[in-house]
């Protein structure tokens, strides 16, 4: 492996800007509406995909969008809030497994009414449909 060409190393500081751009314009649209943050909907959300809404921490962890490097602080706020509930792990007896309830479903529903429209704004509406195909497809080839 070589040395980075300059655009190659341009692009990479415009993509690390990019997406620290478009999160917290989405975080701050999320805050608007009176949501938590983009890290509690992802949580969630994973959750809601899984088999039978349940998860362990780990798999929580590496299944988010975006990384969470206090998974342990976000389990306990979700808990508090009623979002979700900790179960002994049938497997492992020390281990625990996560489990959402109604209303970490009906807030990831509700809060996906306001970063759905985000996501619009923030990325959708700077694109055209070619034009999000080939980005999607160039990012594709990155991971």
């Amino acid at each position: 492996m070589g040395v980075p060409s300059r655009q190659t190393i341009s692009t990479w500081a415009r993509l690390v800007r990019v997406q620290q751009t478009v999160l917290v314009a989405v975080e701050s649209d999320l805050k608007a509406a009176g949501f938590p943050s983009l890290a509690w909907y992802d949580a969630l959300l994973e959750l809601t995909r899984a088999p039978a809404g349940r998860l362990r921490p780990l798999e929580l962890e590496r299944a988010m969008l975006v990384p969470q490097y206090g998974m342990s602080r976000l389990i306990d706020r979700l808990v508090k809030a009623g979002l979700v509930v900790r179960e002994a792990c049938a497997d492992d007896r020390r281990g625990q497994v996560i489990a959402i309830t109604e209303a970490g479903r009906a807030l990831q529903k509700s809060m996906w009414a306001a970063y759905a429209p985000a996501i619009e704004r923030h990325v959708g509406s700077k694109l055209s449909a070619g034009e999000a195909a080939q980005l999607h497809a160039l990012l594709g080839r990155l991971g």
